[in-house]
């Protein structure tokens, strides 16, 4: 009889524990849903945005935004539950600054005046545009962050117009985590919020753990390919290449391509493979924008240097110079900017040279005596294109906003006008109408190169 009543005890004594917890879930709060990577900006155009960001929980993704910081007036929604959150924007003015807040339906995760973007200018139209260059940047270093702080420094009021990544752009195999801590939260308080971005990939960003470096150069099932969007079809103008290995864009009257220079195509091709798809589609889009003002060609190995790489050596660089550089000065592009070297080398406008450091001959390849630097020094005038034959590239490796230094015993390559491994830096490019300026902003905050082109027809022949 005692064994059965306290049995009875027992089990009322659950009951009311249960029930008890039950109420008191129903009325506990729930936990907020946090922040952990974003927002971010990609895809960008002259009317539309694709804002991104990662949450720790699944949940639903709200974009409220306007033209006015204190008037988030309109909204874009998506009610399914995920933790990488992709809101794109349409119908937006172009070169209209526009504020924005990013959570759930419900909950705010960021927003305040420091939340905004600008959209692209229409394609053609010129303007005073500002692209800053970041080579080989994710290392988490003390260089990273200084190369940054002096960006920012350097561009002021001004802002940006647009940012691009030359690979490798976390070290060292770049795995979702080592974006997220060398990447992702060194840019997240600045540039990521309030830029749009277009990467390109480095041979770092297909180093996984997890995967070998052929299954992943041939499937692209990489942490790179999953955390960056791109305008794979042709939003933000150019060729659709329905690829995020490859694709290109317009900024106002400059285009854009950004191309891969490691990842195959069709499990066979490399940039290199003149008749694969990538070069196909190069091709194509080349021809179909030579009445753009300026065409600037950007990826991670680079035809010239004698940094912490050797182009003589590594087979990589080689083809890409014996192969590739062919096509790209046939076609006209202005500029090439690399990474790979932690350092940076710039030539003088130049053409046709396509073998090993001791075959350049500055009397045939070097299409101007110029320094380029326009800043009063001895042999300092812009470069000189004319646009009705647009002869001649300037090529710049741009490797260390992040990891820094590195020289082969042949250094500097015979084709570089300036060359420094000593300092970490970015390249910001400054285009208004015909006239292009790059300068090298150094982690120091010096500006230790710059140079200009200018586009004028010569005399006795008519521009396009």
């Amino acid at each position: 009889m005692i064994r059965k009543s306290l049995g009875l005890l027992f089990f009322s004594a659950a009951l009311t524990l249960l029930s008890f917890a039950q109420e008191k879930q129903k009325g506990a709060p729930t936990e907020p849903v946090k922040l952990i990577r974003g927002p971010y900006l990609q895809v960008a155009s002259s009317t539309g945005i694709l804002i991104r960001w990662r949450t720790d929980v699944s949940s639903r993704s709200k974009v409220s935004y306007g033209t006015k910081p204190g008037k988030l007036d309109q909204a874009t929604a998506d009610h399914a539950l995920v933790t990488e959150h992709q809101i794109q924007l349409k119908g937006l003015l172009p070169s209209t600054r526009y504020y924005y807040a990013i959570g759930g339906l419900k909950d705010t995760l960021q927003g305040n005046q420091d939340n905004y973007f600008t959209t692209l200018p229409e394609a053609g139209k010129t303007g005073h545009f500002r692209i800053a260059a970041l080579g080989d940047c994710g290392d988490n270093s003390i260089n990273q962050r200084r190369v940054k702080e002096q960006v920012i420094k350097y561009i002021g009021k001004d802002e940006l117009t647009a940012w691009i990544l030359l690979g490798d752009n976390a070290y060292s195999d770049g795995t979702d985590s080592e974006f997220q801590s060398k990447f992702f939260n060194i840019y997240k308080d600045d540039l990521l919020k309030k830029y749009p971005l277009f990467p390109a990939p480095g041979n770092h960003d297909y180093h996984d753990t997890d995967l070998s470096a052929k299954h992943a150069q041939e499937t692209h099932e990489t942490a790179y390919y999953q955390n960056f969007s791109m305008p794979v079809n042709g939003e933000s103008g150019g060729t659709p290449s329905h690829t995020q290995a490859f694709y290109s864009f317009d900024i106002g009257n400059i285009h854009f391509l950004s191309l891969d220079s490691y990842g195959k195509e069709e499990q066979t091709y490399r940039l290199y493979d003149t008749l694969g798809p990538q070069v196909n589609w190069i091709k194509k889009d080349l021809a179909a924008n030579k009445n753009k003002g300026w065409v600037i060609a950007f990826w991670h190995h680079p035809p010239y240097t004698m940094g912490s790489h050797n182009s003589d050596q590594e087979e990589e660089l080689v083809k890409i110079r014996e192969n590739f550089i062919r096509i790209i000065e046939r076609e006209g592009v202005d500029l090439v900017l690399n990474g790979h070297s932690h350092d940076y080398e710039r030539s003088r406008m130049m053409q046709g040279h396509y073998g090993p450091a001791s075959s350049f001959n500055p009397k045939i390849h070097n299409l101007s005596t110029s320094s380029g630097r326009n800043d009063g020094s001895k042999d300092s005038a812009p470069y000189q294109k004319d646009p009705a034959n647009n002869k001649g590239t300037v090529y710049v490796v741009s490797g260390s906003a992040g990891k820094l230094g590195g020289k082969q015993t042949t250094y500097p390559h015979n084709a570089m006008y300036f060359s420094d491994a000593d300092h970490g830096g970015a390249s910001i490019l400054e285009i208004e109408g015909n006239r292009l300026e790059l300068k090298w902003v150094c982690a120091d905050g010096e500006i230790r190169d710059q140079f200009t082109i200018e586009k004028k027809a010569a005399k006795g022949h008519v521009p396009e």
